[in-house]
């Protein structure tokens, strides 16, 4: 799986830390090997039409939120049908998949990557709100109270993370309590805080062909 998602980044052109901690290690294939897998280093890439740059930009994004297709496609195309013609579609698209359960998991720094954090969801580990809530694609808003469940707090795992949840700085959005082992929303993420390798707008462009 580790070298599968080292590909992606490579394919993509961009480190996209779908490993969490272990894309800053000097090991990281990228690192590496900054080309596309079947390239030899210092070839030249193939250029890309039109079409293919959009497509390159859409997986990027899907990637690294790690969404199959029909879910992403889902959200944009939700967006670019509902917004309002002041709004920024990119900013709410961004929002968007932000305010997934299992990003916000990631984000709060209960898990090192989106991978673990969709998982440790799954498993029935955290509330919302005081409620158990296992959908990664719930939709959180602001207010809401994101906390480990009482009966996984003692577990290994949460208390090998509690250390280093101490030290961990959270998006200006989010507001972290660590010895409560929980969070709380505190308002929509900031596109250029996030900062993501993408270019949105090539995205729309390919889904309004």
């Amino acid at each position: 799986m580790i070298g599968k998602k080292c590909k992606i980044c490579r394919r993509a052109g961009a480190k996209l830390l779908l490993k969490g901690e272990r894309c800053f290690s000097a090991n990281c294939s990228f690192i590496k090997k900054p080309y596309a897998p079947g390239t030899k280093a210092g070839g030249r890439p193939k250029g890309l039409s039109e079409y293919g740059k959009q497509l390159k930009e859409k997986q990027k994004l899907r990637n690294i939120y790690g969404l199959r297709e029909a879910q992403f496609s889902k959200y944009v195309k939700t967006v670019l049908g509902n917004r309002n013609k002041t709004e920024n579609p990119a900013a709410l698209v961004v929002q968007v998949l932000e305010d997934r359960l299992d990003n916000v998991v990631f984000r709060l720094g209960f898990a090192p990557s989106r991978t673990l954090s969709r998982q440790l969801v799954n498993h029935n580990h955290f509330t919302v709100n005081g409620k158990r809530v296992d959908i990664p694609s719930f939709k959180t808003k602001k207010g809401d109270i994101i906390a480990v469940k009482a009966s996984s707090v003692d577990t290994a795992y949460f208390k090998n993370i509690l250390t280093s949840l101490k030290k961990y700085k959270t998006p200006t959005w989010l507001k972290l309590d660590a010895d409560k082992l929980e969070g709380e929303i505190l308002g929509e993420a900031i596109m250029e805080e996030v900062a993501l390798p993408v270019e949105i707008s090539s995205i729309f462009e390919y889904y309004s062909r």
